[in-house]
């Protein structure tokens, strides 16, 4: 299926400012550092929820702790996916047991991504609280989940399809906004 670009919904700049923002947040709502954590969702959710971290670093001097959580075996579309689905790492180098989690990912459509990322963290232990950071929230939830922190509200159809790319892992920053040629279904 072809995709065909619309718009771009955010430039390196407007994602950088997004994330500062986010940071701040996070501090704000948690007063300060204190026993919170960030987890990054695999995949793009690490390198947001380490550029988080950096800010929240910056404005505190001292750093919270990041981890890497792969939710591959905890998703409900897992036969869906592929016959041989790709895993990636989960790195927590903290006990979640009692621990204010901030779960940072991309994008937030159905929510489902979230819950598979809640039910993976429960089998780690028990946190106090749980927290959703959220590049882009695209709306659509079939799930009753909503982010905390939101860096930009994107209102879409089920034809189009948000593509947050990030130097870390595409080589550049950006938000991109395209729509499915072809029948509409879901990404």
């Amino acid at each position: 299926m072809t995709m065909m670009p619309k718009a771009v919904l955010m430039d390196e700049t407007m994602i950088d400012r997004a994330l500062t923002r986010i940071a701040h947040e996070i501090l704000e709502k948690n007063k300060g550092l204190d026993d919170v954590c960030l987890i990054g969702i695999q995949r793009r959710g690490v390198p947001l929820a380490r550029r988080i971290a950096a800010k929240m670093t910056e404005i505190e001097g001292r750093s919270p702790e990041v981890g890497v959580l792969d939710i591959t075996f905890y998703r409900d579309d897992l036969s869906m996916l592929a016959e041989h689905p790709v895993i990636n790492s989960t790195s927590l180098p903290f006990a979640v047991q009692d621990k204010k989690i901030v779960l940072v990912d991309d994008v937030l459509y159905t929510g489902r991504t979230c819950r598979a990322a809640i039910e993976a963290l429960f089998d780690l232990g028990r946190p106090r609280q749980i927290q959703l950071a959220i590049l882009i929230d695209r709306g659509h939830r079939e799930l009753p989940i909503r982010s905390d922190f939101t860096g930009k509200n994107v209102p879409t159809s089920r034809s189009e399809v948000v593509h947050v790319m990030l130097e870390e892992v595409d080589g550049q920053d950006r938000v991109i906004l395209s729509e499915r040629a072809g029948k509409e279904d879901r990404p």
